[in-house]
């Protein structure tokens, strides 16, 4: 799933290129691409599809240049991911009704990626053994308000793998988020998901109809000349809707794998500093070829130009975030820039969205 549109890496990220084209890294690879990379090592090329909106169908193309062309399904208007996973459910079972499906986030960091590789496997057994909905949890460091938790049956002593859930909350307050970390049976929702195609339609069908029945017809025109035109009709109608909420939090066949991987999913410059290796010894991350730091120290510095000469002097804890044609500079742990950000909708700040 590569189709979010978030604002909080600008102006890195832009409305044509959002966080999953966020390149980090010393090899400047995107989020996208990275992902892509992670899971060709499980399955075959012809077999991962990429689910992004129309608008971004270049850059994704650009960071999956090997992508198969017909693995790029494009949405022509962003709905949240229910009817994404619809689309693609829908797709994969005009490929192969007795297909076993993994879905992910595209823009997430993953590190121990053999752990990772290996969890995505078991989920995708259990999966195709079974008639259930298989996630990965993440253990909480903190309460967190920006995910969805996921509650364990059996209480913070079950320890069988796969676990059976209770509840899917999707993204609380601080109170309620406190509370569930401190009560040792809830997991961070990571969004990785795996289930039989036509188990998950099943479900969908009985949750969120308002969204299948839209679909209706699918078989006639995916892969035909007359997609297009019956994705435009479907999006237009259809409500924006999280998969989370619409099945997830109904469903009586919800199982859950425990992450033992290193997870995250950055949502600001405070988190992309934590997860970027390579930092100096002062604890500056810098991907400029060359620069010159003096009594700097804790800093994220990114460049556009990597062939630019950062020279900085003086800052503790702060961002500097240079493009072709925005500078920002801010506190690293700043929790208003999806806000100062905002300003680049009013008149006049066009050509910096």
């Amino acid at each position: 799933m590569a189709g979010g549109r978030g604002s909080r890496f600008w102006p890195l990220t832009r409305e044509d290129r959002p966080k999953q084209f966020l390149e980090i890294g010393q090899e400047g690879k995107t989020l996208l691409r990275l992902t892509y990379e992670r899971f060709a090592k499980m399955f075959a090329p012809e077999n991962i599809l990429v689910v992004t909106l129309e608008k971004y169908g270049k850059a994704a193309m650009e960071s999956v240049p090997e992508l198969p062309e017909g693995n790029l399904l494009l949405e022509p208007y962003s709905r949240g991911t229910a009817p994404c996973i619809a689309f693609a459910t829908c797709e994969i079972l005009r490929r192969n009704p007795d297909a076993t499906m993994v879905v992910t986030p595209a823009d997430q960091v993953i590190m121990d990626e053999d752990v990772f590789c290996d969890t995505v496997k078991n989920i995708s057994a259990h999966a195709a053994a079974t008639r259930t909905l298989v996630t990965i949890g993440v253990v909480p460091d903190k309460p967190d308000t920006n995910f969805g938790y996921i509650q364990i049956a059996g209480g913070k002593k079950n320890k069988t793998v796969p676990m059976k859930v209770k509840t899917f909350t999707e993204k609380p307050d601080a109170a309620l988020a406190a509370v569930f970390c401190k009560s040792g049976e809830f997991y961070w929702n990571s969004g990785i998901f795996a289930w039989q195609a036509k188990v998950i339609m099943e479900e969908m069908n009985r949750y969120i109809p308002e969204v299948t029945s839209l679909f209706a017809g699918w078989e006639k025109y995916l892969g035909t000349a007359g997609s297009r035109e019956f994705l435009e009709r479907v999006y237009t109608s259809c409500s924006n809707l999280s998969i989370d909420y619409g099945v997830m939090e109904k469903t009586d066949s919800a199982w859950l794998y425990p992450a033992k991987f290193g997870w995250a999913d950055i949502d600001s410059w405070e988190s992309l500093y934590k997860v970027i290796t390579g930092k100096d010894e002062a604890a500056n991350c810098i991907n400029a070829e060359k620069s010159l730091l003096e009594h700097s120290h804790h800093c994220l510095m990114l460049s556009k130009n990597r062939k630019k000469l950062v020279a900085v002097r003086g800052l503790e804890n702060y961002a500097v975030i240079d493009t072709d044609d925005v500078l920002l500079i801010c506190p690293l742990d700043s929790a208003e820039i999806k806000e100062l950000s905002a300003g680049v909708a009013m008149p006049d700040y066009e050509d910096y969205r």
